[in-house]
């Protein structure tokens, strides 16, 4: 969950901008950097990161504009705000709220909205955004709790809430609440791995799980064919348990019987015909 904190005078402090408090914006880039090293292997030195890392950029300019918001200087923060969209292709309003060491992964194409709230340690891959369905001024964005994973391409809608340490999978479109700990597939999103399961609170690449994946609508089909299969045992066993009874002759169909009686007539003319012929002879 989006926690606060106490800044240097005593003030509570939102966790968008503790990198902008007390002792200025690059307070606690160490951190940010250690956390992106600690979920990124292909990360080799902290000099790499800071400078070869557009998700590191764009969190420390959207300090800097969260920071110019805050100060009443809108339009400023909104033009820091689009610098950095240009310079990272990633898109973050200057209202949103971010926590501790957030990690955008590769970064293109990422949109956060104005009234998002991001907790501590969420890593989000490229493509994500975190979107509005309302036109109201209020809150209208997603919430992410804590040690939250979303895969790529993966669209949140809506003010919900995505629990914590949840995985959201790549593509998956999220409209409704998704529980902590659970990890969530498809269009629309649907749970494949319950809290209980240890495999959510692991890391997990692209918030997916890679191995056997259960599908809930293969596994909803699958149900439906055991009781289909189970219902035709059932009526083979009354089936051989009845005595056989005799089956009834069909009723003939008007055609059939104009085509009988046809036959009928024919095989009569026929037959007279041959008994007058004997007659003479």
């Amino acid at each position: 969950m989006v926690r606060q904190a106490e800044t240097g005078h005593g003030r509570p402090m939102r966790a968008a901008d503790y990198t902008t408090a007390g002792d200025g914006v690059f307070k606690h880039l160490r951190e940010e950097i250690d956390g992106i090293m600690a979920r990124d292997p292909a990360a080799r030195s902290r000099l790499e990161v800071a400078l070869c890392y557009p998700g590191l950029h764009a969190i420390i300019l959207h300090r800097i504009a969260r920071r110019a918001r805050d100060a009443g200087w809108h339009t400023t923060a909104r033009l820091v705000s689009q610098i950095a969209r240009s310079l990272t292709g990633i898109e973050i309003h200057p209202g949103a709220t971010i926590g501790r060491r957030f990690f955008i992964d590769h970064g293109m194409g990422v949109v956060i909205g104005e009234t998002a709230e991001i907790g501590d340690d969420v890593m989000l891959y490229h493509g994500v955004t975190l979107g509005g369905t309302s036109l109201d001024p209020g809150k209208r964005h997603p919430t992410l709790e804590d040690g939250v994973i979303v895969g790529a391409g993966a669209k949140i809608l809506g003010a919900i809430t995505i629990g914590r340490s949840a995985r959201i999978g790549a593509n998956a479109v999220v409209v409704a609440d998704v529980p902590a700990d659970t990890a969530v597939v498809g269009i629309p999103a649907r749970p494949v791995l319950p809290p209980d399961r240890v495999e959510t609170r692991k890391f997990m690449p692209y918030g997916t799980p890679c191995g056997e994946i259960p599908d809930p609508v293969a596994r909803a089909l699958s149900g439906l064919l055991d009781q289909v299969t189970a219902l035709q045992g059932r009526v083979d066993e009354l089936e051989a348990d009845r005595p056989p009874a005799a089956i009834p002759r069909p009723k003939p169909t008007p055609f059939e019987a104009v085509t009988s009686r046809a036959t009928g007539q024919a095989t009569g003319y026929a037959t007279g015909m041959h008994e007058a012929q004997g007659e003479t002879r």
